[in-house]
């Protein structure tokens, strides 16, 4: 019988500046290769500094564990290599060779920033929840959202607000937006949003008559509906304006202006806001 079973049971300590996640999941899949083998693993993550080094490396040296680490900050690898050589104990560094082969093949260098991919995770379902926010509040759909949302769009009917929501969503910004129809009174919510975090848009009236008039066209529909009428257009944005006023919220004017071009401005009256609070 292994006399390595009877004394101790063997140990990995998992050493990280991050969570420590990618290090353990390396070392549960090699255990998984010794049939019956029952392996502790001792995971120390968010190491600062050599002092927290030194404490787990003479931990494990006491138990003649392996170390494994994922650290990427340089001090602290060379700390842990130099006092894990002087002990004598089995050292692997997970994401040291990769990185390296990373930035020969690249000629980059690595930014060397404990937890990287979880802000990368984050910043992603983050973006994800703003879209699915987005879609969800659409069009005033559910004006109890306007309360939850980051930034409020308003404006006529074509002014591209879901565009602009949509771009905003990619962001990781939760955008909603609702129409301003002369025949419909706003939502009280409205009025309840905060100035900075809503924006109005606005629009030439001839080039909004154009839009729709391509609109109703791509319908199917008559270009002679009041939708597309002039004048028709022009009550509806002296309406929006007045709206928006009362609101006390800033405008833009997206009269040939890209997506991206509005979306910033909206950003920086959003930020802008943010600041004055």
């Amino acid at each position: 019988m292994n006399t390595l079973y009877n004394s101790h049971t063997p140990a990995v300590y998992v050493l990280s500046d991050s969570i420590g996640e990618t290090g353990e999941l390396v070392v549960k899949a090699a255990i998984s290769q010794f049939d019956g083998a029952h392996i502790e693993i001792q995971r120390k993550p968010y190491l600062k500094s050599s002092l927290q080094i030194d404490a787990v490396l003479e931990e494990a040296s006491k138990t003649k564990g392996a170390i494994v680490y994922t650290l990427v900050r340089p001090d602290l690898k060379s700390a842990l290599e130099t006092k894990a050589q002087a002990l004598g104990l089995i050292h692997v560094d997970i994401m040291g060779p990769v990185i390296s082969a990373l930035q020969k093949i690249t000629n980059l260098s690595p930014r060397n920033e404990p937890g990287l991919i979880r802000k990368i995770d984050e910043a992603y379902f983050t973006k994800v929840e703003a879209i699915e926010f987005a879609v969800k509040f659409d069009d005033g759909k559910d004006p109890r959202g306007l309360l939850q949302a980051d930034i409020v769009i308003t404006g006529v009917s074509r002014a591209s607000k879901t565009p602009l929501c949509m771009y905003l969503a990619h962001k990781g910004i939760k955008a909603a937006n609702v129409p301003l129809v002369k025949e419909i009174p706003p939502p009280p919510e409205l009025f309840q949003v905060p100035p900075h975090k809503v924006v109005g848009l606005t629009i030439k009236p001839s080039l909004l008559f154009e839009i729709r008039r391509e609109r109703l066209r791509a319908m199917g529909l008559q270009p002679s509906s009041s939708y597309a009428n002039l004048e028709r257009i022009v009550e509806e944005l002296d309406y929006a304006q007045a709206i928006m006023r009362k609101i006390g919220c800033p405008t833009i004017d997206i009269t040939n202006k890209a997506t991206e071009e509005t979306a910033a401005r909206v950003l920086d009256f959003y930020r802008k806001g943010v600041a004055e609070q």
